[in-house]
């Protein structure tokens, strides 16, 4: 896919990742709408290159939908979405608050399903466009301490799959971001909540700003996934038992 001159969509566009990437479509010649809770000062995306903040609420349908209507006619020019934004909820699953458990699959599962139906249909309308949703390691590796993040990323693995092969040949390609640790608030407080019960001090972290520059190569490739390096690759193509016996020993109730 061609950045230049297309029309982009990236939620969670405020910070972290979803920062990272705006800002190198943005640079790159996109016309970028950034996705932000609320267009306020603690949701700014200001001063990065030709990202426009638009407000993209993701806790309810009710809120996916309104947002939606809000973004008027940029909503049918849109030629990529970046279901990037998510929430983290760790610790014991026996410990869970089933609201937050809730809520997490609304912003992280629900929602990332719900807007790609909204855009989709002037997509296949076109005969072009991209799907990018951030799937994550644990939505392949999924480790304990994080149930709830976890079912929610490999059910957005399994939605970024299925519908990828059911585009074939629509000229609408789907791309899915295999993240891993990445440099972040969110990361910090992955280990923060995981401290208890892992040692998570040797956790690899790598920096938005290079991960943000091999989603856009990914996009540019029209690839199907993009992987991460390291051990987490590794750990991605090992087969179950030996996962079992390295979280065993790793992590603690």
């Amino acid at each position: 896919m061609k950045i230049e001159g297309s029309t982009a969509l990236v939620t969670g566009s405020n910070r972290g990742i979803g920062r990272a990437i705006a800002q190198a479509l943005g640079e790159r010649g996109a016309e970028v709408l950034g996705g932000v809770r609320e267009v306020d000062a603690r949701h700014s995306v200001g001063g990065v290159a030709n990202v426009r903040p638009v407000r993209l609420d993701l806790s309810s349908p009710d809120s996916v939908e309104e947002s939606v209507r809000e973004l008027g006619t940029d909503a049918s020019r849109i030629d990529l979405l970046v279901n990037n934004a998510g929430v983290f909820t760790g610790g014991l699953f026996d410990r869970t608050d089933v609201t937050k458990a809730y809520e997490l699959l609304q912003v992280n599962l629900a929602a990332p399903i719900h807007l790609t139906r909204l855009l989709l249909p002037s997509m296949l309308e076109r005969g072009s466009g991209k799907i990018v949703n951030n799937a994550s390691i644990i939505g392949h590796v999924p480790f304990p301490g994080a149930v709830v993040y976890a079912a929610s990323k490999m059910g957005l693995h399994g939605f970024t799959e299925s519908l990828r092969r059911e585009l074939e040949a629509t000229g609408v390609t789907v791309l899915e971001l295999i993240t891993p640790g990445v440099d972040t608030d969110m990361m910090d407080q992955v280990q923060s909540e995981l401290d208890e019960h892992a040692n998570t001090d040797g956790w690899d972290h790598v920096d938005p700003v290079d991960w943000a520059e091999k989603v856009l190569a990914a996009i540019e490739s029209d690839d199907d996934e993009l992987n991460p390096g390291g051990g987490e690759r590794l750990a991605k193509l090992l087969p179950k038992a030996l996962l079992d016996l390295g979280t065993k020993r790793a992590f603690s109730r």
